[in-house]
């Protein structure tokens, strides 16, 4: 259950602040006055900066659950991730991608705030540039669905250059690389309003630029080497390592910044002043976020099969099957429209508390 737990208090963590974001997001189109937009605007940052701050880890929580699964029983992991259900986790991958990339965007919006993020910009194209590869690496399938003239095209069921991009090597090289450029675009926002004043700030730039060369080499050598040049075995152990660099990234990038900002000078910014354009990225944010908490709800249901508790109890009711994906797929999208519209249906409901109310005579 500790892997499970441990997802789910993550996950919920992450999905309270996209709600809040989109909140703060519905807040900000509506405003009328500067200050308005400046305090819903404060409140979308620091929302994005929660959800972001707990979806970092998240994935890293699901592989847990993952391998928890595959040690009680690798039939049922193989069903998850192998066999009927396999294609699901392709939505998911792309929902993911969604999230990551809405999440850099405002990011990357949010800098425009303050002057000093003049220096960092030159980066943003860069990390778009990995983000949207990995996305790519990410939602590329193993195996497609063909007929046999397709199949004789094509050569055999893999395609010779796009296979081996959809075995998990290739998607663990593809998700921790997301995820240290997500870090780093979060790393380049709290950086853009402050001036180091500590001695030893090229020091300190010098390490963490280390630190991300290092782990960014790490996780591709892992992918590669491991993944594709030695036994299967290996696969497995090699998602270790890749994991171990990114969490190193990421604390050490906390830690690092949080010591070389002691003094430093804060330099102005103009809260309000973003994109409309940003406030949708927030929306953006709950939606793949429930989206993919009713698939992957779905997903946990049916990797059961017929049992109550797997290998340990059947379930002989009648009403014992799984539903088609088709059909799990309309109703996870009826249930996330549901839930959004009574979403915006609270937020019209918190709008009336400032609403003025004619005195009476």
């Amino acid at each position: 259950w500790n892997p499970l737990n441990l997802h789910r208090f993550i996950a919920n963590i992450a999905f309270g602040g996209a709600i809040v974001g989109a909140y703060a997001a519905y807040k900000f189109l509506s405003a009328k006055t500067a200050v308005e937009k400046a305090h819903y605007d404060w409140m979308g940052y620091t929302s994005n900066f929660i959800a972001v701050l707990a979806f970092l880890p998240l994935p890293f929580a699901g592989y847990w659950l993952m391998a928890e699964i595959y040690a009680y029983s690798q039939q049922m992991g193989i069903t998850a991730m192998g066999g009927i259900l396999a294609w699901l986790f392709v939505v998911q991958a792309v929902l993911i991608g969604t999230i990551l990339l809405a999440a850099n965007y405002y990011l990357w919006s949010g800098m425009s705030r303050c002057e000093g993020s003049r220096r960092y910009t030159w980066m943003i194209k860069y990390i778009a540039f990995v983000l949207v590869l990995g996305f790519l690496i990410w939602v590329t399938p193993h195996t497609l669905i063909l007929n046999p003239s397709e199949i004789a095209t094509l050569g055999g069921s893999h395609h010779h250059l796009l296979g081996p991009l959809g075995i998990m090597p290739a998607k663990n090289i593809a998700v921790n690389l997301m995820l240290i450029f997500t870090f780093l675009s979060f790393q380049l926002y709290r950086r853009s309003d402050k001036e180091i004043t500590v001695s030893w700030e090229k020091l300190g730039n010098a390490l963490i630029v280390a630190i991300y060369i290092v782990a960014i080499a790490n996780v591709i050598f892992a992918g590669v080497y491991y993944g594709y040049f030695t036994n299967t075995v290996y696969k497995v152990g090699s998602s270790v390592m890749q994991v171990m660099s990114t969490l190193i990234v990421i604390i050490s990038g906390v830690v690092i910044d949080s010591l070389m900002f002691k003094n430093a000078k804060t330099l102005p910014s103009q809260w309000g002043k973003v994109t409309t354009r940003s406030q949708y990225a927030l929306f953006a944010l709950p939606i793949a976020f429930t989206w993919l908490m009713a698939l992957m709800g779905y997903v946990r249901s049916s990797v059961r099969t017929h049992w109550h508790v797997y290998t340990v109890m059947k379930d002989n009711s009648p009403e014992n099957y799984i539903p088609a994906i088709g059909h799990a797929g309309n109703m996870i999208t009826i249930a996330t429209l549901l839930f959004l519209i009574i979403i915006l249906f609270i937020f019209w409901i918190a709008s009336l508390s400032t609403t003025k109310q004619v005195e009476g005579a």
